[in-house]
């Protein structure tokens, strides 16, 4: 049989590329050990290198990451905003009502609009984008005041992360001397800017949450750590036959009255102050806590719990509306409430805690847990819902 004919380059280039044979010359082996080291070279993935600037892409976000929020923060001061709430401007514009510097007006909107809070148009305007709306003071869903409070006295306290991490007790208490209710009581600006912000949080939640969960099922609502009432006026205006009591310190509930009176709902809601981790207003069907539990350590949490539990009837409910942490985490989990855990460590010494963790909570105070769901509606919120333990 003949030999299978060998396919060899023509100088214009091969189709095809046989192995030398064994009476070829050394050059030709040469050139056929470079052009297979070629080929392998081209079919190797560029994975190490392009992981190796991924990683690298990464930290260097993450070390750069107060310029993020500097920069939401220095719009909001400079009131960038609301100078885009009428439609797309130029920097010039921008830097002309702020006061600022041009060239560098436009530098820094470039890095706000990269951001994802701003568009920049082909003639060179600005326009807010749906997120960088929020940010406009005068919108039904502003987080406005939520940056402000966020870049002031915790910007400070959160530079004594180190101290926490160390100590276990909150950096804020190191940095200014007292714990942050006290520093609040003490501070009304502050204090105005806080409720504020507390406000703008809970009210698309509340919207939320009156539609998931069946408040109809209670007679009477209380909500505990209520605020301004922003909260249970929401589940009261979705649910006509519902009543309800905010309760909160004097200071926490100093504006509730008028939220009741704004929503028409006096007929229906009353409010009262006192100490929750002492008492709360008996007579509820329904105890609710959003939002509070991870302020404080297991042992104030447990006070508040057992004020709870001599308040609620035996066919009562509480239900608890908190960011609840995975009980690992994995590469898929949110960061959210990782970082809302260290953020209450450092400013309240509190913590965020896994269903398992609200478990034990409850049953060392008296309550049995019924029911956890994560609706995807109040995203990243769940719902625990307890009974009490007969005799507890």
């Amino acid at each position: 049989m003949a030999e299978p004919e060998t396919v060899r380059a023509e100088p214009d280039g091969p189709a095809h590329t046989a192995p030398p044979t064994a009476d070829a010359q050394p050059a030709a082996r040469a050139q056929h050990a470079a052009d297979a080291q070629q080929t392998a070279q081209a079919q190797r993935p560029a994975a190490p290198h392009a992981e190796q600037f991924a990683s690298q892409e990464r930290i260097l976000g993450l070390v750069w990451g107060y310029m993020s929020s500097d920069i939401v923060d220095v719009a909001v001061r400079l009131g960038i905003p609301e100078q885009l709430a009428d439609g797309a401007h130029t920097a010039g514009d921008v830097a002309a009502a702020a006061g600022t510097d041009p060239v560098a007006t436009l530098r820094f909107l470039r890095a706000f609009a990269v951001l994802g809070l701003a568009e920049e148009t082909q003639d060179g305007r600005f326009a807010l984008t749906p997120a960088g709306r929020r940010l406009r003071p005068d919108v039904p869903d502003s987080l406005h005041a939520f940056v402000r409070q966020g870049s002031g006295v915790f910007r400070r306290a959160w530079a004594r992360l180190e101290h926490s991490v160390r100590t276990g007790e909150p950096g804020f208490d190191e940095e200014f001397g007292t714990d942050f209710f006290h520093h609040l009581a003490g501070q009304p600006e502050l204090a105005e800017t806080f409720a504020s912000s507390m406000r703008e949080a809970t009210r698309t939640l509340s919207t939320a949450l009156a539609e998931v969960y069946d408040f109809s099922a209670h007679g009477r609502v209380v909500d505990v750590g209520g605020a301004d009432g922003t909260l249970l006026t929401t589940v009261l205006g979705a649910h006509p036959g519902v009543h309800g009591v905010v309760f909160d310190s004097p200071a926490g509930g100093r504006d509730a009255p008028a939220t009741v009176r704004k929503a028409g709902l006096a007929g229906r809601c009353r409010v009262e102050t006192g100490d929750f981790f002492d008492a709360v207003p008996p007579g509820g069907d329904l105890y609710v806590l959003k939002s509070i539990l991870h302020d404080w350590s297991d042992e104030r949490s447990a006070r508040i719990l057992r004020s709870c539990r001599a308040a609620v009837p035996e066919h009562g409910r509480l239900l608890v509306v908190e960011v609840l942490l995975p009980e690992r985490a994995t590469p898929d989990a949110h960061p959210l409430a990782f970082l809302s855990d260290l953020y209450v460590l450092v400013n309240m010494g509190g913590r965020e805690r896994s269903a398992r963790d609200l478990d034990a909570l409850l049953t060392a105070t008296g309550f049995r847990t019924t029911r956890v769901a994560s609706p995807p509606a109040l995203a990243p919120f769940s719902l625990v819902e307890a009974v009490p333990v007969p005799d507890a």
